[in-house]
């Protein structure tokens, strides 16, 4: 390795055997040079050891080369080596060998940091020693054998410098590649602006990272000024200015620039102010940062946007909201309104069909409620199944609902996803926004619409009024009131008979269905109203149990009165089949109550049987396995395979009241009841008729072989007391 960087040198500074002649030559040295030093040495010698023992005690006495000196065993090596050195000047043989050994001292002594100070001093030194030692008798002789000497030592101060400065070039080279190699590596390229005369240079890595070479660019800060985006133009040079007036410590601004391409660059500038011999000078460096500005304004639009759909979020939703007041603040300003748009029994599309399909269908609604926007409206994924658009800009306030009109009609036509095919609907809340009227006071107004929308049926939209806060007063008052319902006795069993049609009428029940009721404040309120609220809580759990309970001791009173085989059918939730000791609690209870298991009929809906755990099939099969009946109620409406009715142990299908209701009227749902009935007969399950009204519907049913109904044809749930006379018929 040494070997190579002395080649280098000697490359470097082109000393050759014709250089060595030339440098020779000019010394006037010749043969009697050699003569004279060659005939001296004897003299010499004991000058040149008596002159490093002086030599070392005089540079001990300075810290630096005193602490190079610090060993003993060193030291004595240096003097050897030294005093042979001398000695080998009063050889007088100068050659090529001569040559490389003198500079790879001075390579030595650059890398050990013995300065040249100290080198050249020793030389004077030397020759001042050497100088007194040797004028004797005969002080001609020893004059031209000093000036021999002379000779070659300037000739080895002159390798000597020659080599410790091109050692020094050499590392500062090595320097300055390392730093080239890191600023390529950093993406950055150098500029330096000399502000008293305008000269501008930049790197090639300045220039190439914008397509041009450093020539294209030009030399003035007009060239590069030109570059800069004409939008940022200011802001770079209020940037420069604030740091030459002093008022920032370095210049640190990003801005855009022009790509040879026609495209602009966003880059980083950094720079610092710098007066060198009286001119002020500007340097810095010049970094790309579009990578990094577009992963930020990746971060920054999905913190301000809706992952799935790609709307804006809430977040995003509430600057606009904050725009629109502002708006609204000034004179002449038109309407805006909100609309809060809430899927109808999505949960069901995402229990009956999974979350991946519930994502879809949530996709495809957000392009659909885009498509109904008008220009300058936002919509934003509020969360869940819900949205919020906002409608800016109104000529009139009725604008909102001819807005939210189109909504439903465009949510009303069929999705496809392949082979199915989905109907959604949703319920709109309007509200206006007013001045003055605080954001969230107007988010809350439209949430009420969209109750009220809900309230009255779902699949519409409602205007909010002012007597909606009454209502929604009125609606938490009464959650808070239901929690607690059950502990203080509120609730109570209504009891409606299931008919074998054949009989002749009046007949017995053959079966009771066991419904919840809640009297609150001497008023009835209606299962729509609190059993949602039940569930959502998770109240309906124990609810279910006190539900159950009840019913059996009614149902084994009745038992000991005359009717010892009465069905009695009792609801269940969903939350009740999660929980892992249900059917042991139905066991007990069972036990306690002296219920016979084979007279108790459980119905569950469509939608409780999209279970991927598995836990309601098992759940069923070890009711099913107690002599427990399962019913299937509501069947038809859901999004249920029929699959599921070989899978799990049903015992009995309830016709809805829907298709039952218009089957005079609408041959489709004539077809549908037909096939209900028939496909359970096939599978030997029992069918029971809901909601039968009118004669002419037990007529049908009995036609098709539907024996047995209920619905107010025959009676309405009874309180239990009431029910008593009718059950002993």
């Amino acid at each position: 390795m040494q070997a190579g960087l002395l080649g280098e040198l000697l490359e470097r500074l082109g000393l050759g055997e014709s250089e060595l002649q030339e440098r020779l030559d000019f010394l006037s040295w010749g043969p009697e040079d050699q003569a004279r030093l060659s005939l001296a040495k004897p003299q010499a010698e004991p000058l040149n050891r008596a002159f490093v023992e002086a030599l070392y005690n005089r540079l001990s006495e300075f810290s630096v080369p005193a602490a190079i000196l610090a060993d003993r065993q060193t030291v004595q090596r240096l003097k050897a080596r030294q005093h042979a050195y001398y000695q080998t000047l009063f050889d007088g043989c100068i050659d090529e060998s001569y040559v490389r050994e003198r500079l790879q001292i001075g390579q030595v002594h650059e890398r050990v940091g013995v300065d040249l100070k100290w080198y050249m001093g020793g030389y004077r030194l030397y020759l001042s020693s050497l100088l007194h030692g040797m004028l004797g008798p005969v002080e001609q002789q020893a004059l031209e054998t000093y000036d021999s000497l002379l000779k070659v030592v300037f000739l080895d101060m002159t390798l000597a410098a020659e080599a410790y400065i091109a050692a020094k070039h050499g590392a500062l080279q090595a320097s300055e590649a390392r730093f080239a190699h890191a600023l390529r590596g950093a993406n950055d390229g150098i500029w330096d602006w000399d502000l008293d005369s305008d000269e501008l240079y930049v790197s090639d890595r300045w220039a190439n990272m914008l397509g041009y070479t450093p020539l294209q660019v030009g030399t003035t800060s007009a060239a590069w000024f030109a570059l800069v985006h004409p939008e940022d133009v200011s802001g770079l040079e209020d940037a420069i200015d604030q740091h030459l007036t002093g008022r920032t410590p370095t210049i640190m601004h990003e801005y855009r620039i022009l790509r040879s391409e026609g495209e602009y660059l966003r880059v980083l500038l950094r720079g610092v102010l710098e007066t060198v011999a009286g001119r002020r000078r500007l340097a810095g460096s010049q970094t790309d940062i579009s990578e990094r500005f577009q992963v930020q304004a990746q971060l920054e639009y999905a913190a301000r946007h809706d992952a799935l759909t790609g709307l804006i979020n809430r977040v995003q939703l509430n600057q606009v909201l904050q725009d629109t007041e502002q708006r609204l603040k000034r004179e002449g300003a038109r309407c805006a309104a909100l609309l809060f748009i809430d899927l109808d029994r999505f949960k069901l599309i995402n229990d009956s069909l999974g979350h991946a399909a519930g994502d879809n269908v949530l996709v495809h609604v957000a392009r659909r409620l885009q498509g109904c926007l008008r220009p300058g409206d936002h919509l934003a994924r509020f969360g869940g199944d819900e949205f919020i658009m906002l409608l800016d800009d109104l000529a009139r306030p009725e604008d909102a609902e001819v807005v939210a009109a189109r909504v439903l009609a465009r949510l009303r036509e069929p999705l496809q996803f392949g082979e199915r095919c989905l109907i959604v609907s949703a319920s709109i809340g309007v509200a206006q926004l007013r001045p003055g009227v605080a954001l969230a006071d107007s988010l809350q107004a439209a949430d009420m619409a969209l109750y009220s929308a809900k309230e009255a049926g779902k699949a519409r939209y409602r205007l909010y009024s002012d007597d909606m806060q009454a209502r929604v007063r009125q609606r938490l008052r009464l959650e808070s009131n239901l929690l607690q319902a059950l502990q203080y006795g509120q609730f109570e069993l209504h009891y409606q008979p299931v008919l074998d049609m054949r009989l002749p009428q009046p007949s017995a029940p053959v079966a009771v269905e066991a419904l919840l009721r809640w009297q609150y404040e001497g008023q009835s309120i209606a299962p729509i109203e609190f059993i949602p609220i039940l569930e959502e809580s998770g109240e309906i759990v124990p609810v279910g149990y006190w539900v159950l309970e009840t019913a059996c001791r009614q149902s084994v009173s009745w038992h000991a009165h005359g009717r010892p085989d009465l069905l009695c059918s009792v609801n269940l939730s969903g939350l009740q089949l999660l929980e892992v000791d249900f059917v042991e609690r139905v066991r007990e209870i069972l036990q306690r109550t002296g219920m016979p298991p084979t007279l108790l009929v459980l119905e569950i809906t469509e939608s409780l049987l999209i279970d991927r755990s598995g836990a309601t099939l098992v759940a069923l099969r070890e009711l099913a396995a107690m002599g427990i009946q399962i019913a299937l109620d509501d069947f038809g409406t859901g999004y249920c395979s029929l699959g599921y009715l070989n899978r799990f142990p049903l015992h009995i299908i309830k016709l809805d009241r829907g298709f039952l209701q218009n089957a005079h009227a609408s041959e489709q749902n004539m077809t549908i009841c037909k096939a209900i009935i028939g496909l359970s007969a096939g599978l030997k399950l029992k069918v029971i008729a809901e909601g039968i009204e009118r004669p002419e519907q037990v007529q049908l049913l009995l036609q098709e072989n539907c024996h047995y109904g209920q619905g107010y044809l025959f009676s309405r749930p009874l309180p239990a007391n009431e029910l008593s006379a009718l059950i002993g018929k």
